[in-house]
């Protein structure tokens, strides 16, 4: 039992720093990791929000810092997102039926890291306003239901639309997955939640592994190799979820 400990604190430490080294909380790959160790979804959703809380965060100032940050982009998917995200976080999904919504989630950050390349900046377009607002009141509501920041939906449909670089992309990421675990983490408490010591233990390792993760993304590390590594990690997380009943 202790070994298996050792190795879930190692592999939150890792899906922390790889994810905040592309500009994710980590809420999907937390949750993937939590599902491999059989934890209870009724503990997977909250405490996913709560690391996403931190690990975003900093990942968000690092990529900040750099000036990557784009407001224009940013503010219409979070208007839209941030109520519908806290109305997502009051819903309860089957325990079965969520791991499947959560498999198939995963698909689309794999499919993104391996498949979509970085926008040029001679291509990127600008934004349309109402399309996002559509965008990111149905990413919040996923988002609130499952238990993620909707990063990793919101990652591809930006690189997709050609509104934002790679390094932008993981900007407005970061922010929005705060701000969405933020109201999805409120809609989860309205409805009546607890918080045990293991998330606090949580807490602190991925804030460490996303300290570390977010400085090297942001400024040493070659990025398509952290993408590749992450997309291989959550696609097997995808298939453990999608079929297999363990």
């Amino acid at each position: 039992m202790q070994t298996e400990f050792i190795l879930f604190f190692s592999l939150l430490f890792i899906v922390a720093f790889l994810y905040a080294s592309v500009g994710h909380g980590g809420a999907s790959g937390y949750l993937a990791l939590m599902a491999i160790f059989a934890i209870s979804p009724l503990v997977m959703k909250p405490t996913a929000l709560l690391l996403n809380l931190f690990v975003s965060s900093v990942s968000f100032a690092q990529f900040y810092r750099g000036g990557h940050f784009k407001w224009k982009t940013f503010w219409p998917f979070v208007v839209t997102s941030i109520p519908a995200s806290f109305l997502g976080g009051t819903m309860a999904i089957e325990s079965n039926i969520y791991k499947k919504i959560l498999g198939g989630l995963l698909i689309i950050p794999v499919v993104r890291f391996f498949f979509f390349p970085n926008t040029d900046p001679k291509d990127q377009k600008a934004p349309n306003i109402p399309l996002s607002l559509l965008i990111g009141a149905i990413i919040g509501l996923l988002s609130g239901m499952i238990g993620i920041g909707g990063g990793i939906i919101l990652s591809p449909i930006l690189i997709l639309l050609k509104w934002t670089d790679q390094k932008q992309t993981a900007a407005i990421s970061a922010a929005f997955i705060f701000v969405n675990s933020v109201a999805g983490l409120a809609g989860q408490l309205v409805k009546g939640i607890n918080f045990t010591t293991d998330m606090f233990l949580y807490v602190a390792i991925a804030f460490v592994g996303g300290i570390a993760g977010a400085y090297f993304g942001s400024l040493k590390l070659p990025q398509n190799a952290l993408k590749y590594v992450l997309a291989t990690v959550l696609a097997l997380a995808s298939y453990k979820l999608l079929f297999t009943t363990a």
